[in-house]
């Protein structure tokens, strides 16, 4: 009988524990994700300190990092990425990555920390290049190549940074993949070359530049 009330006593100090800890982090799953939502770097450290799974996902299945680039959220950010165990390679459900949305947004220091972290550079698919490339961050392209970042990447059609700098970028962004050796005679599943891309965007400083350097690479295999 006295074993039976010890071993009830036990099931029901175990039951307890884990009501605790559930409700414990039913409010830290709250905690982490307005503190995302509000740039409170101090709650996030706090959590993390706490134990808290920083990789966690939201209802509608984003990563904690990813948002914070996104609100942009730069401190939480920031705090995320020194996290011991941020997976910093989360893909979200269109295939972009944490550093993905750095490059497109021009967060030049968030990029390089996360590089420097293990941020996959040359992801299969779009990659940050692609991304940095669209949106004309000249500091950002210069980093992801001179951390190998593959110049003529293709996206899932074919599409490569060069393209993206063409139709989106900037005239500066252009010339820097071309400088650094982006092959313009490219062409994605469509049979387009960066240079069609520019005349689609209506991009006439670029059209120039990548005009030029069709006219040479075709006739002298070099920019």
């Amino acid at each position: 009988m006295e074993n039976f009330f010890i071993k009830y006593f036990k099931k029901i100090i175990y039951l307890y524990v884990l009501i605790g800890f559930g409700a414990s982090y039913a409010g830290s799953y709250e905690d982490f994700f307005v503190a995302v939502k509000n740039d409170d770097a101090a709650a996030i450290v706090q959590l993390v300190n706490r134990g808290f799974d920083v990789n966690t996902l939201d209802p509608k299945g984003q990563h904690g990092l990813l948002l914070a680039i996104q609100e942009p959220s730069l401190k939480v950010a920031q705090a995320l990425v020194d996290a011991p165990k941020i997976d910093m390679n989360h893909l979200n459900a269109s295939g972009e990555s944490p550093l993905m949305m750095a490059a497109l947004k021009g967060q030049t220091e968030l990029a390089e920390k996360m590089v420097k972290k293990g941020a996959d550079v040359n992801k299969t698919g779009w990659t940050p290049l692609h991304y940095a490339a669209s949106s004309g961050h000249i500091p950002i392209i210069k980093m992801l190549l001179e951390n190998y970042a593959y110049i003529d990447a293709e996206s899932p059609n074919g599409s490569t940074p060069l393209m993206m700098a063409g139709m989106y970028g900037s005239i500066e962004a252009v010339k820097l993949l071309l400088d650094e050796g982006a092959d313009p005679l490219l062409k994605n599943q469509q049979g387009l070359t960066a240079l069609e891309f520019a005349r689609t965007g209506k991009r006439e400083d670029s059209t120039e530049v990548l005009e030029k350097a069709t006219r040479s690479k075709r006739a002298t295999g070099t920019w």
